[in-house]
């Protein structure tokens, strides 16, 4: 008795959680056809890891993608039902088969149709690489954790995709690619360094400041006393000439220059940390009507100066007029080799050329050798990294002036 018993519930609960288990893979199938074909493509390329790879690679192939889900969504189904019928049939008697149609098409229409599909539809990316995941890892095929993307990135993935399809043109993508990185890169890597920042000696004569102001290429010019360091302020060149010319309409003559104060006509200066991003003070810029900033670290010591003009080249490249120093940029040779400065930055290197060098550690071509090298390195010394060979053309004390680069 207890025997038959036994198996009597195995002759239920077997099926039962077959079609139980086949109504799950029927979903798993529904979801996935509307997932990889409601992905979007550009966002797919942006994701990390296999999954997500694969799954572009399959969206790809749509014809062969569609054609086996629906076989095995088809076959699940139909194993499903028939087991049901046969269960019912057993259980009911002539009336399971009407039952077991009407119990089916609910469970098939609400568990393994509609719900699969409404969460794919809502999340097709996420929805597309999580089935290829569990598919590989069925097979077992290591697999990289999803990773969740930003809507900027999800945009900066679909410029390259495009850009590498050739319907947007390299500048384009370079703009835009640039804009979008606003908010990833700080003011450090861009502004002009306290070496190179051309100031004035509030304690000089009023004539020498006259001079330097009208021989200076720049509108704006920091002031300091006693030391570098001390910036005590911002001459704007007009308000310099506004002032003279006052002085000498009010007193008669160039001799009134002898009473000028520089710092009667200077600005306040303004610092902002080095750690700013550059969308943050293009921002900044805009709300204080100021297009000129001191770089300052988290100690308050000077590390340089920054414009909007140095922000809006980062997008649009190098804006010159005729006032500009005409400064040496890339030499290049039949062969592929570029001869540039040192203190080229290595974002305008591989904008110039397409490469892709690394800028993660280091803004300039010299940092980024001096990195790696984890010294500094001598004339005519040569490295190999990053898929470049770089050689030392000329060294000044410290600095590594000239490096001639070229791809392996």
């Amino acid at each position: 008795m207890e025997d038959t018993l036994s198996i009597t519930d195995a002759a239920i609960w077997l099926p039962a959680l077959a079609i139980l288990f086949l109504l799950f893979v029927s979903a798993f199938f529904s979801g996935s056809e509307t997932a990889l074909t409601a992905a979007n493509r550009a966002k797919l390329h942006g994701m990390e890891g296999e999954g997500s790879a694969r799954a572009l690679h399959l969206k790809e192939d749509s014809e062969r993608l569609i054609g086996g889900i629906l076989l095995g969504n088809n076959l699940a189904n139909i194993l499903a039902t028939s087991l049901a019928t046969a269960l019912f049939t057993t259980l009911l008697g002539e009336n399971g088969v009407a039952a077991a149609t009407l119990i089916m098409t609910a469970l098939v229409l609400i568990f393994a149709e509609v719900l699969p599909k409404t969460y794919a539809i809502i999340n097709p990316e996420r929805m597309a690489a999580f089935v290829v995941r569990v598919t590989l890892r069925i097979f077992g095929v290591p697999t990289d954790p999803e990773a969740q993307i930003m809507a900027h990135e999800e945009i900066a993935e679909a410029i390259t995709l495009h850009a590498s399809e050739g319907t947007v043109e390299k500048d384009d993508r370079d703009r835009l690619l640039a804009a979008l990185d606003l908010k990833l890169r700080t003011v450090e890597e861009i502004m002009i360094h306290r070496r190179n920042i051309e100031m004035i000696d509030a304690e000089l004569p009023p004539e020498q400041i006259l001079d330097t102001c009208l021989r200076s290429p720049h509108t704006r010019i920091p002031v300091f006393r006693g030391e570098p360091e001390n910036i005590v302020g911002v001459i704007h060149a007009k308000d310099l000439l506004r002032a003279v010319d006052k002085l000498i309409r009010g007193e008669g003559g160039l001799s009134a220059l002898a009473n000028f104060d520089v710092m009667d006509v200077v600005m306040e200066p303004w610092f902002v940390p080095d750690a700013t991003t550059l969308d943050d003070q293009m921002r900044a810029f805009l709300h204080r009507h100021s297009h000129f900033a001191l770089v300052v670290d988290e100690y308050g010591a000077l590390q340089g100066l920054v414009t909007l003009e140095d922000i809006l080249e980062e997008i649009v490249g190098d804006i010159t007029d005729e006032t500009d120093v005409e400064v040496e940029g890339i030499e290049r040779f039949a062969d592929g080799t570029v001869l540039v400065e040192g203190t080229m930055s290595i974002r305008d290197l591989n904008r110039a050329t397409d490469w892709s060098l690394p800028d993660e550690e280091a803004n300039t071509i010299a940092g980024l050798v001096i990195h790696e090298a984890q010294t500094i390195p001598t004339t005519g010394q040569v490295f190999s990294f990053g898929g470049f060979r770089i050689e030392v053309v000329e060294r000044e004390r410290n600095r590594l002036h000239k490096l001639r680069i070229r791809p392996l």
